[in-house]
């Protein structure tokens, strides 16, 4: 399945139904009055999140969503039918903004969730709400009003508690492969990974964390170098960042190309609580690893953990580390005495 994660689609919610001008014609009530009944609704378009979906695929296919229109009112005092909503899955973290405005109309995320993107038309009222005491055969309906319809863009943000990154070929995919059931591509030339992974870190029989795999990021990355930094995105949602290093392949110059990259698209990722891991270890020796975790640490005052991805090996504690910062995140602050 491709991974895309944007889009643009035309809404357009229906038109309520004209109200009905009718009077009441029956045996044995010559005066039977005004009676003609107010119009349906128009349907609106609605997104509600899907957990099983992944992608705006679909959305390429259909860059049209159109409600119907409400029925008109009849005779009879008869209301004419509403028309149905049509409800639009998404997948967890789409956000939809107003292409003319720019205003953001939905920030979809948790499983369930809805949004009302655009309002379908009020039904017209019918001449029998118009009669009076003074009015007696009144010949007035008011028409259905205009359902919303505008041009908008959906973004989609992945749903991650902690998000990997690094510079291409630094064994993030290895290490998402090792710690979860995801099976993203690997290989041993860079930009193997070219759209963003997810999987399911499991702690415990009910405790564990997600964990998102970023494409590979290089210097140069927010002038649209490589694969630019597009993707760096879905770690807007991200609590916390996992810095992959190659520990074979000047760590230290690593570390700064990749949050220098980070902080020219947001300077607030730059500042997110984040963990080293010191990947391929098993290249340059423990003595060799150690020691380069300790310069790392020193540099940046980060926790640094010597792994190796490919081995599965020294894993465990960078997991523990993970679960703590984000269980820790999860408490509430304490009350100043």
């Amino acid at each position: 399945m491709r991974f895309i994660d944007e889009a643009r689609v035309f809404v357009h919610a229906g038109k309520g139904g004209d109200g009905a001008i009718a009077f009441l014609r029956e045996k044995f009530r010559p005066f039977g009055g005004p009676a003609g009944g107010n119009g349906g609704r128009g349907g609106s378009v609605i997104f509600q999140v899907d957990e099983g979906l992944s992608t705006l695929l679909d959305f390429k296919y259909q860059p049209r969503l159109i409600a119907k229109d409400g029925e008109p009112g009849r005779g009879k005092e008869q209301y004419g039918h509403g028309a149905d909503d049509v409800v639009v899955r998404v997948p967890p973290g789409t956000i939809v903004f107003d292409e003319e405005s720019g205003m953001t109309l939905a920030d979809l995320v948790m499983p369930g969730d809805t949004a009302t993107i655009a309002q379908g038309g009020e039904g017209g009222r019918g001449n029998m709400h118009f009669a009076s005491s003074t009015r007696r055969s009144p010949r007035i309906a008011t028409p259905g009003t205009a359902g919303e319809q505008r041009w908008i863009r959906m973004e989609l943000r992945l749903v991650a508690d902690a998000g990997l990154v690094g510079l291409p070929n630094a064994g993030k995919s290895t290490l998402l492969a090792a710690l979860s059931a995801a099976r993203p591509k690997i290989a041993s030339y860079p930009f193997t990974t070219l759209a963003p992974n997810i999987g399911r870190v499991s702690i415990s029989g009910e405790e564990g964390f997600t964990l998102a795999d970023i494409p590979g990021l290089i210097e140069g990355a927010h002038r649209g170098l490589g694969l630019g930094i597009r993707f760096l995105r879905h770690l807007a949602r991200t609590r916390l960042v996992v810095y992959v290093l190659d520990g074979a392949d000047n760590p230290d110059s690593a570390l700064a190309t990749v949050r220098a990259e980070i902080a020219a698209f947001d300077p607030a990722l730059a500042d997110r609580p984040a963990v080293v891991a010191l990947n391929k270890t098993d290249l340059i020796g423990v003595g060799e690893a150690n020691k380069a975790a300790r310069k790392l640490r020193k540099l940046t005052g980060l926790e640094v953990f010597p792994i190796s991805a490919d081995k599965r090996e020294n894993l465990a504690p960078l997991v523990a580390a993970i679960a703590r910062m984000l269980h820790r995140m999860d408490q509430p602050a304490a009350c100043p005495n």
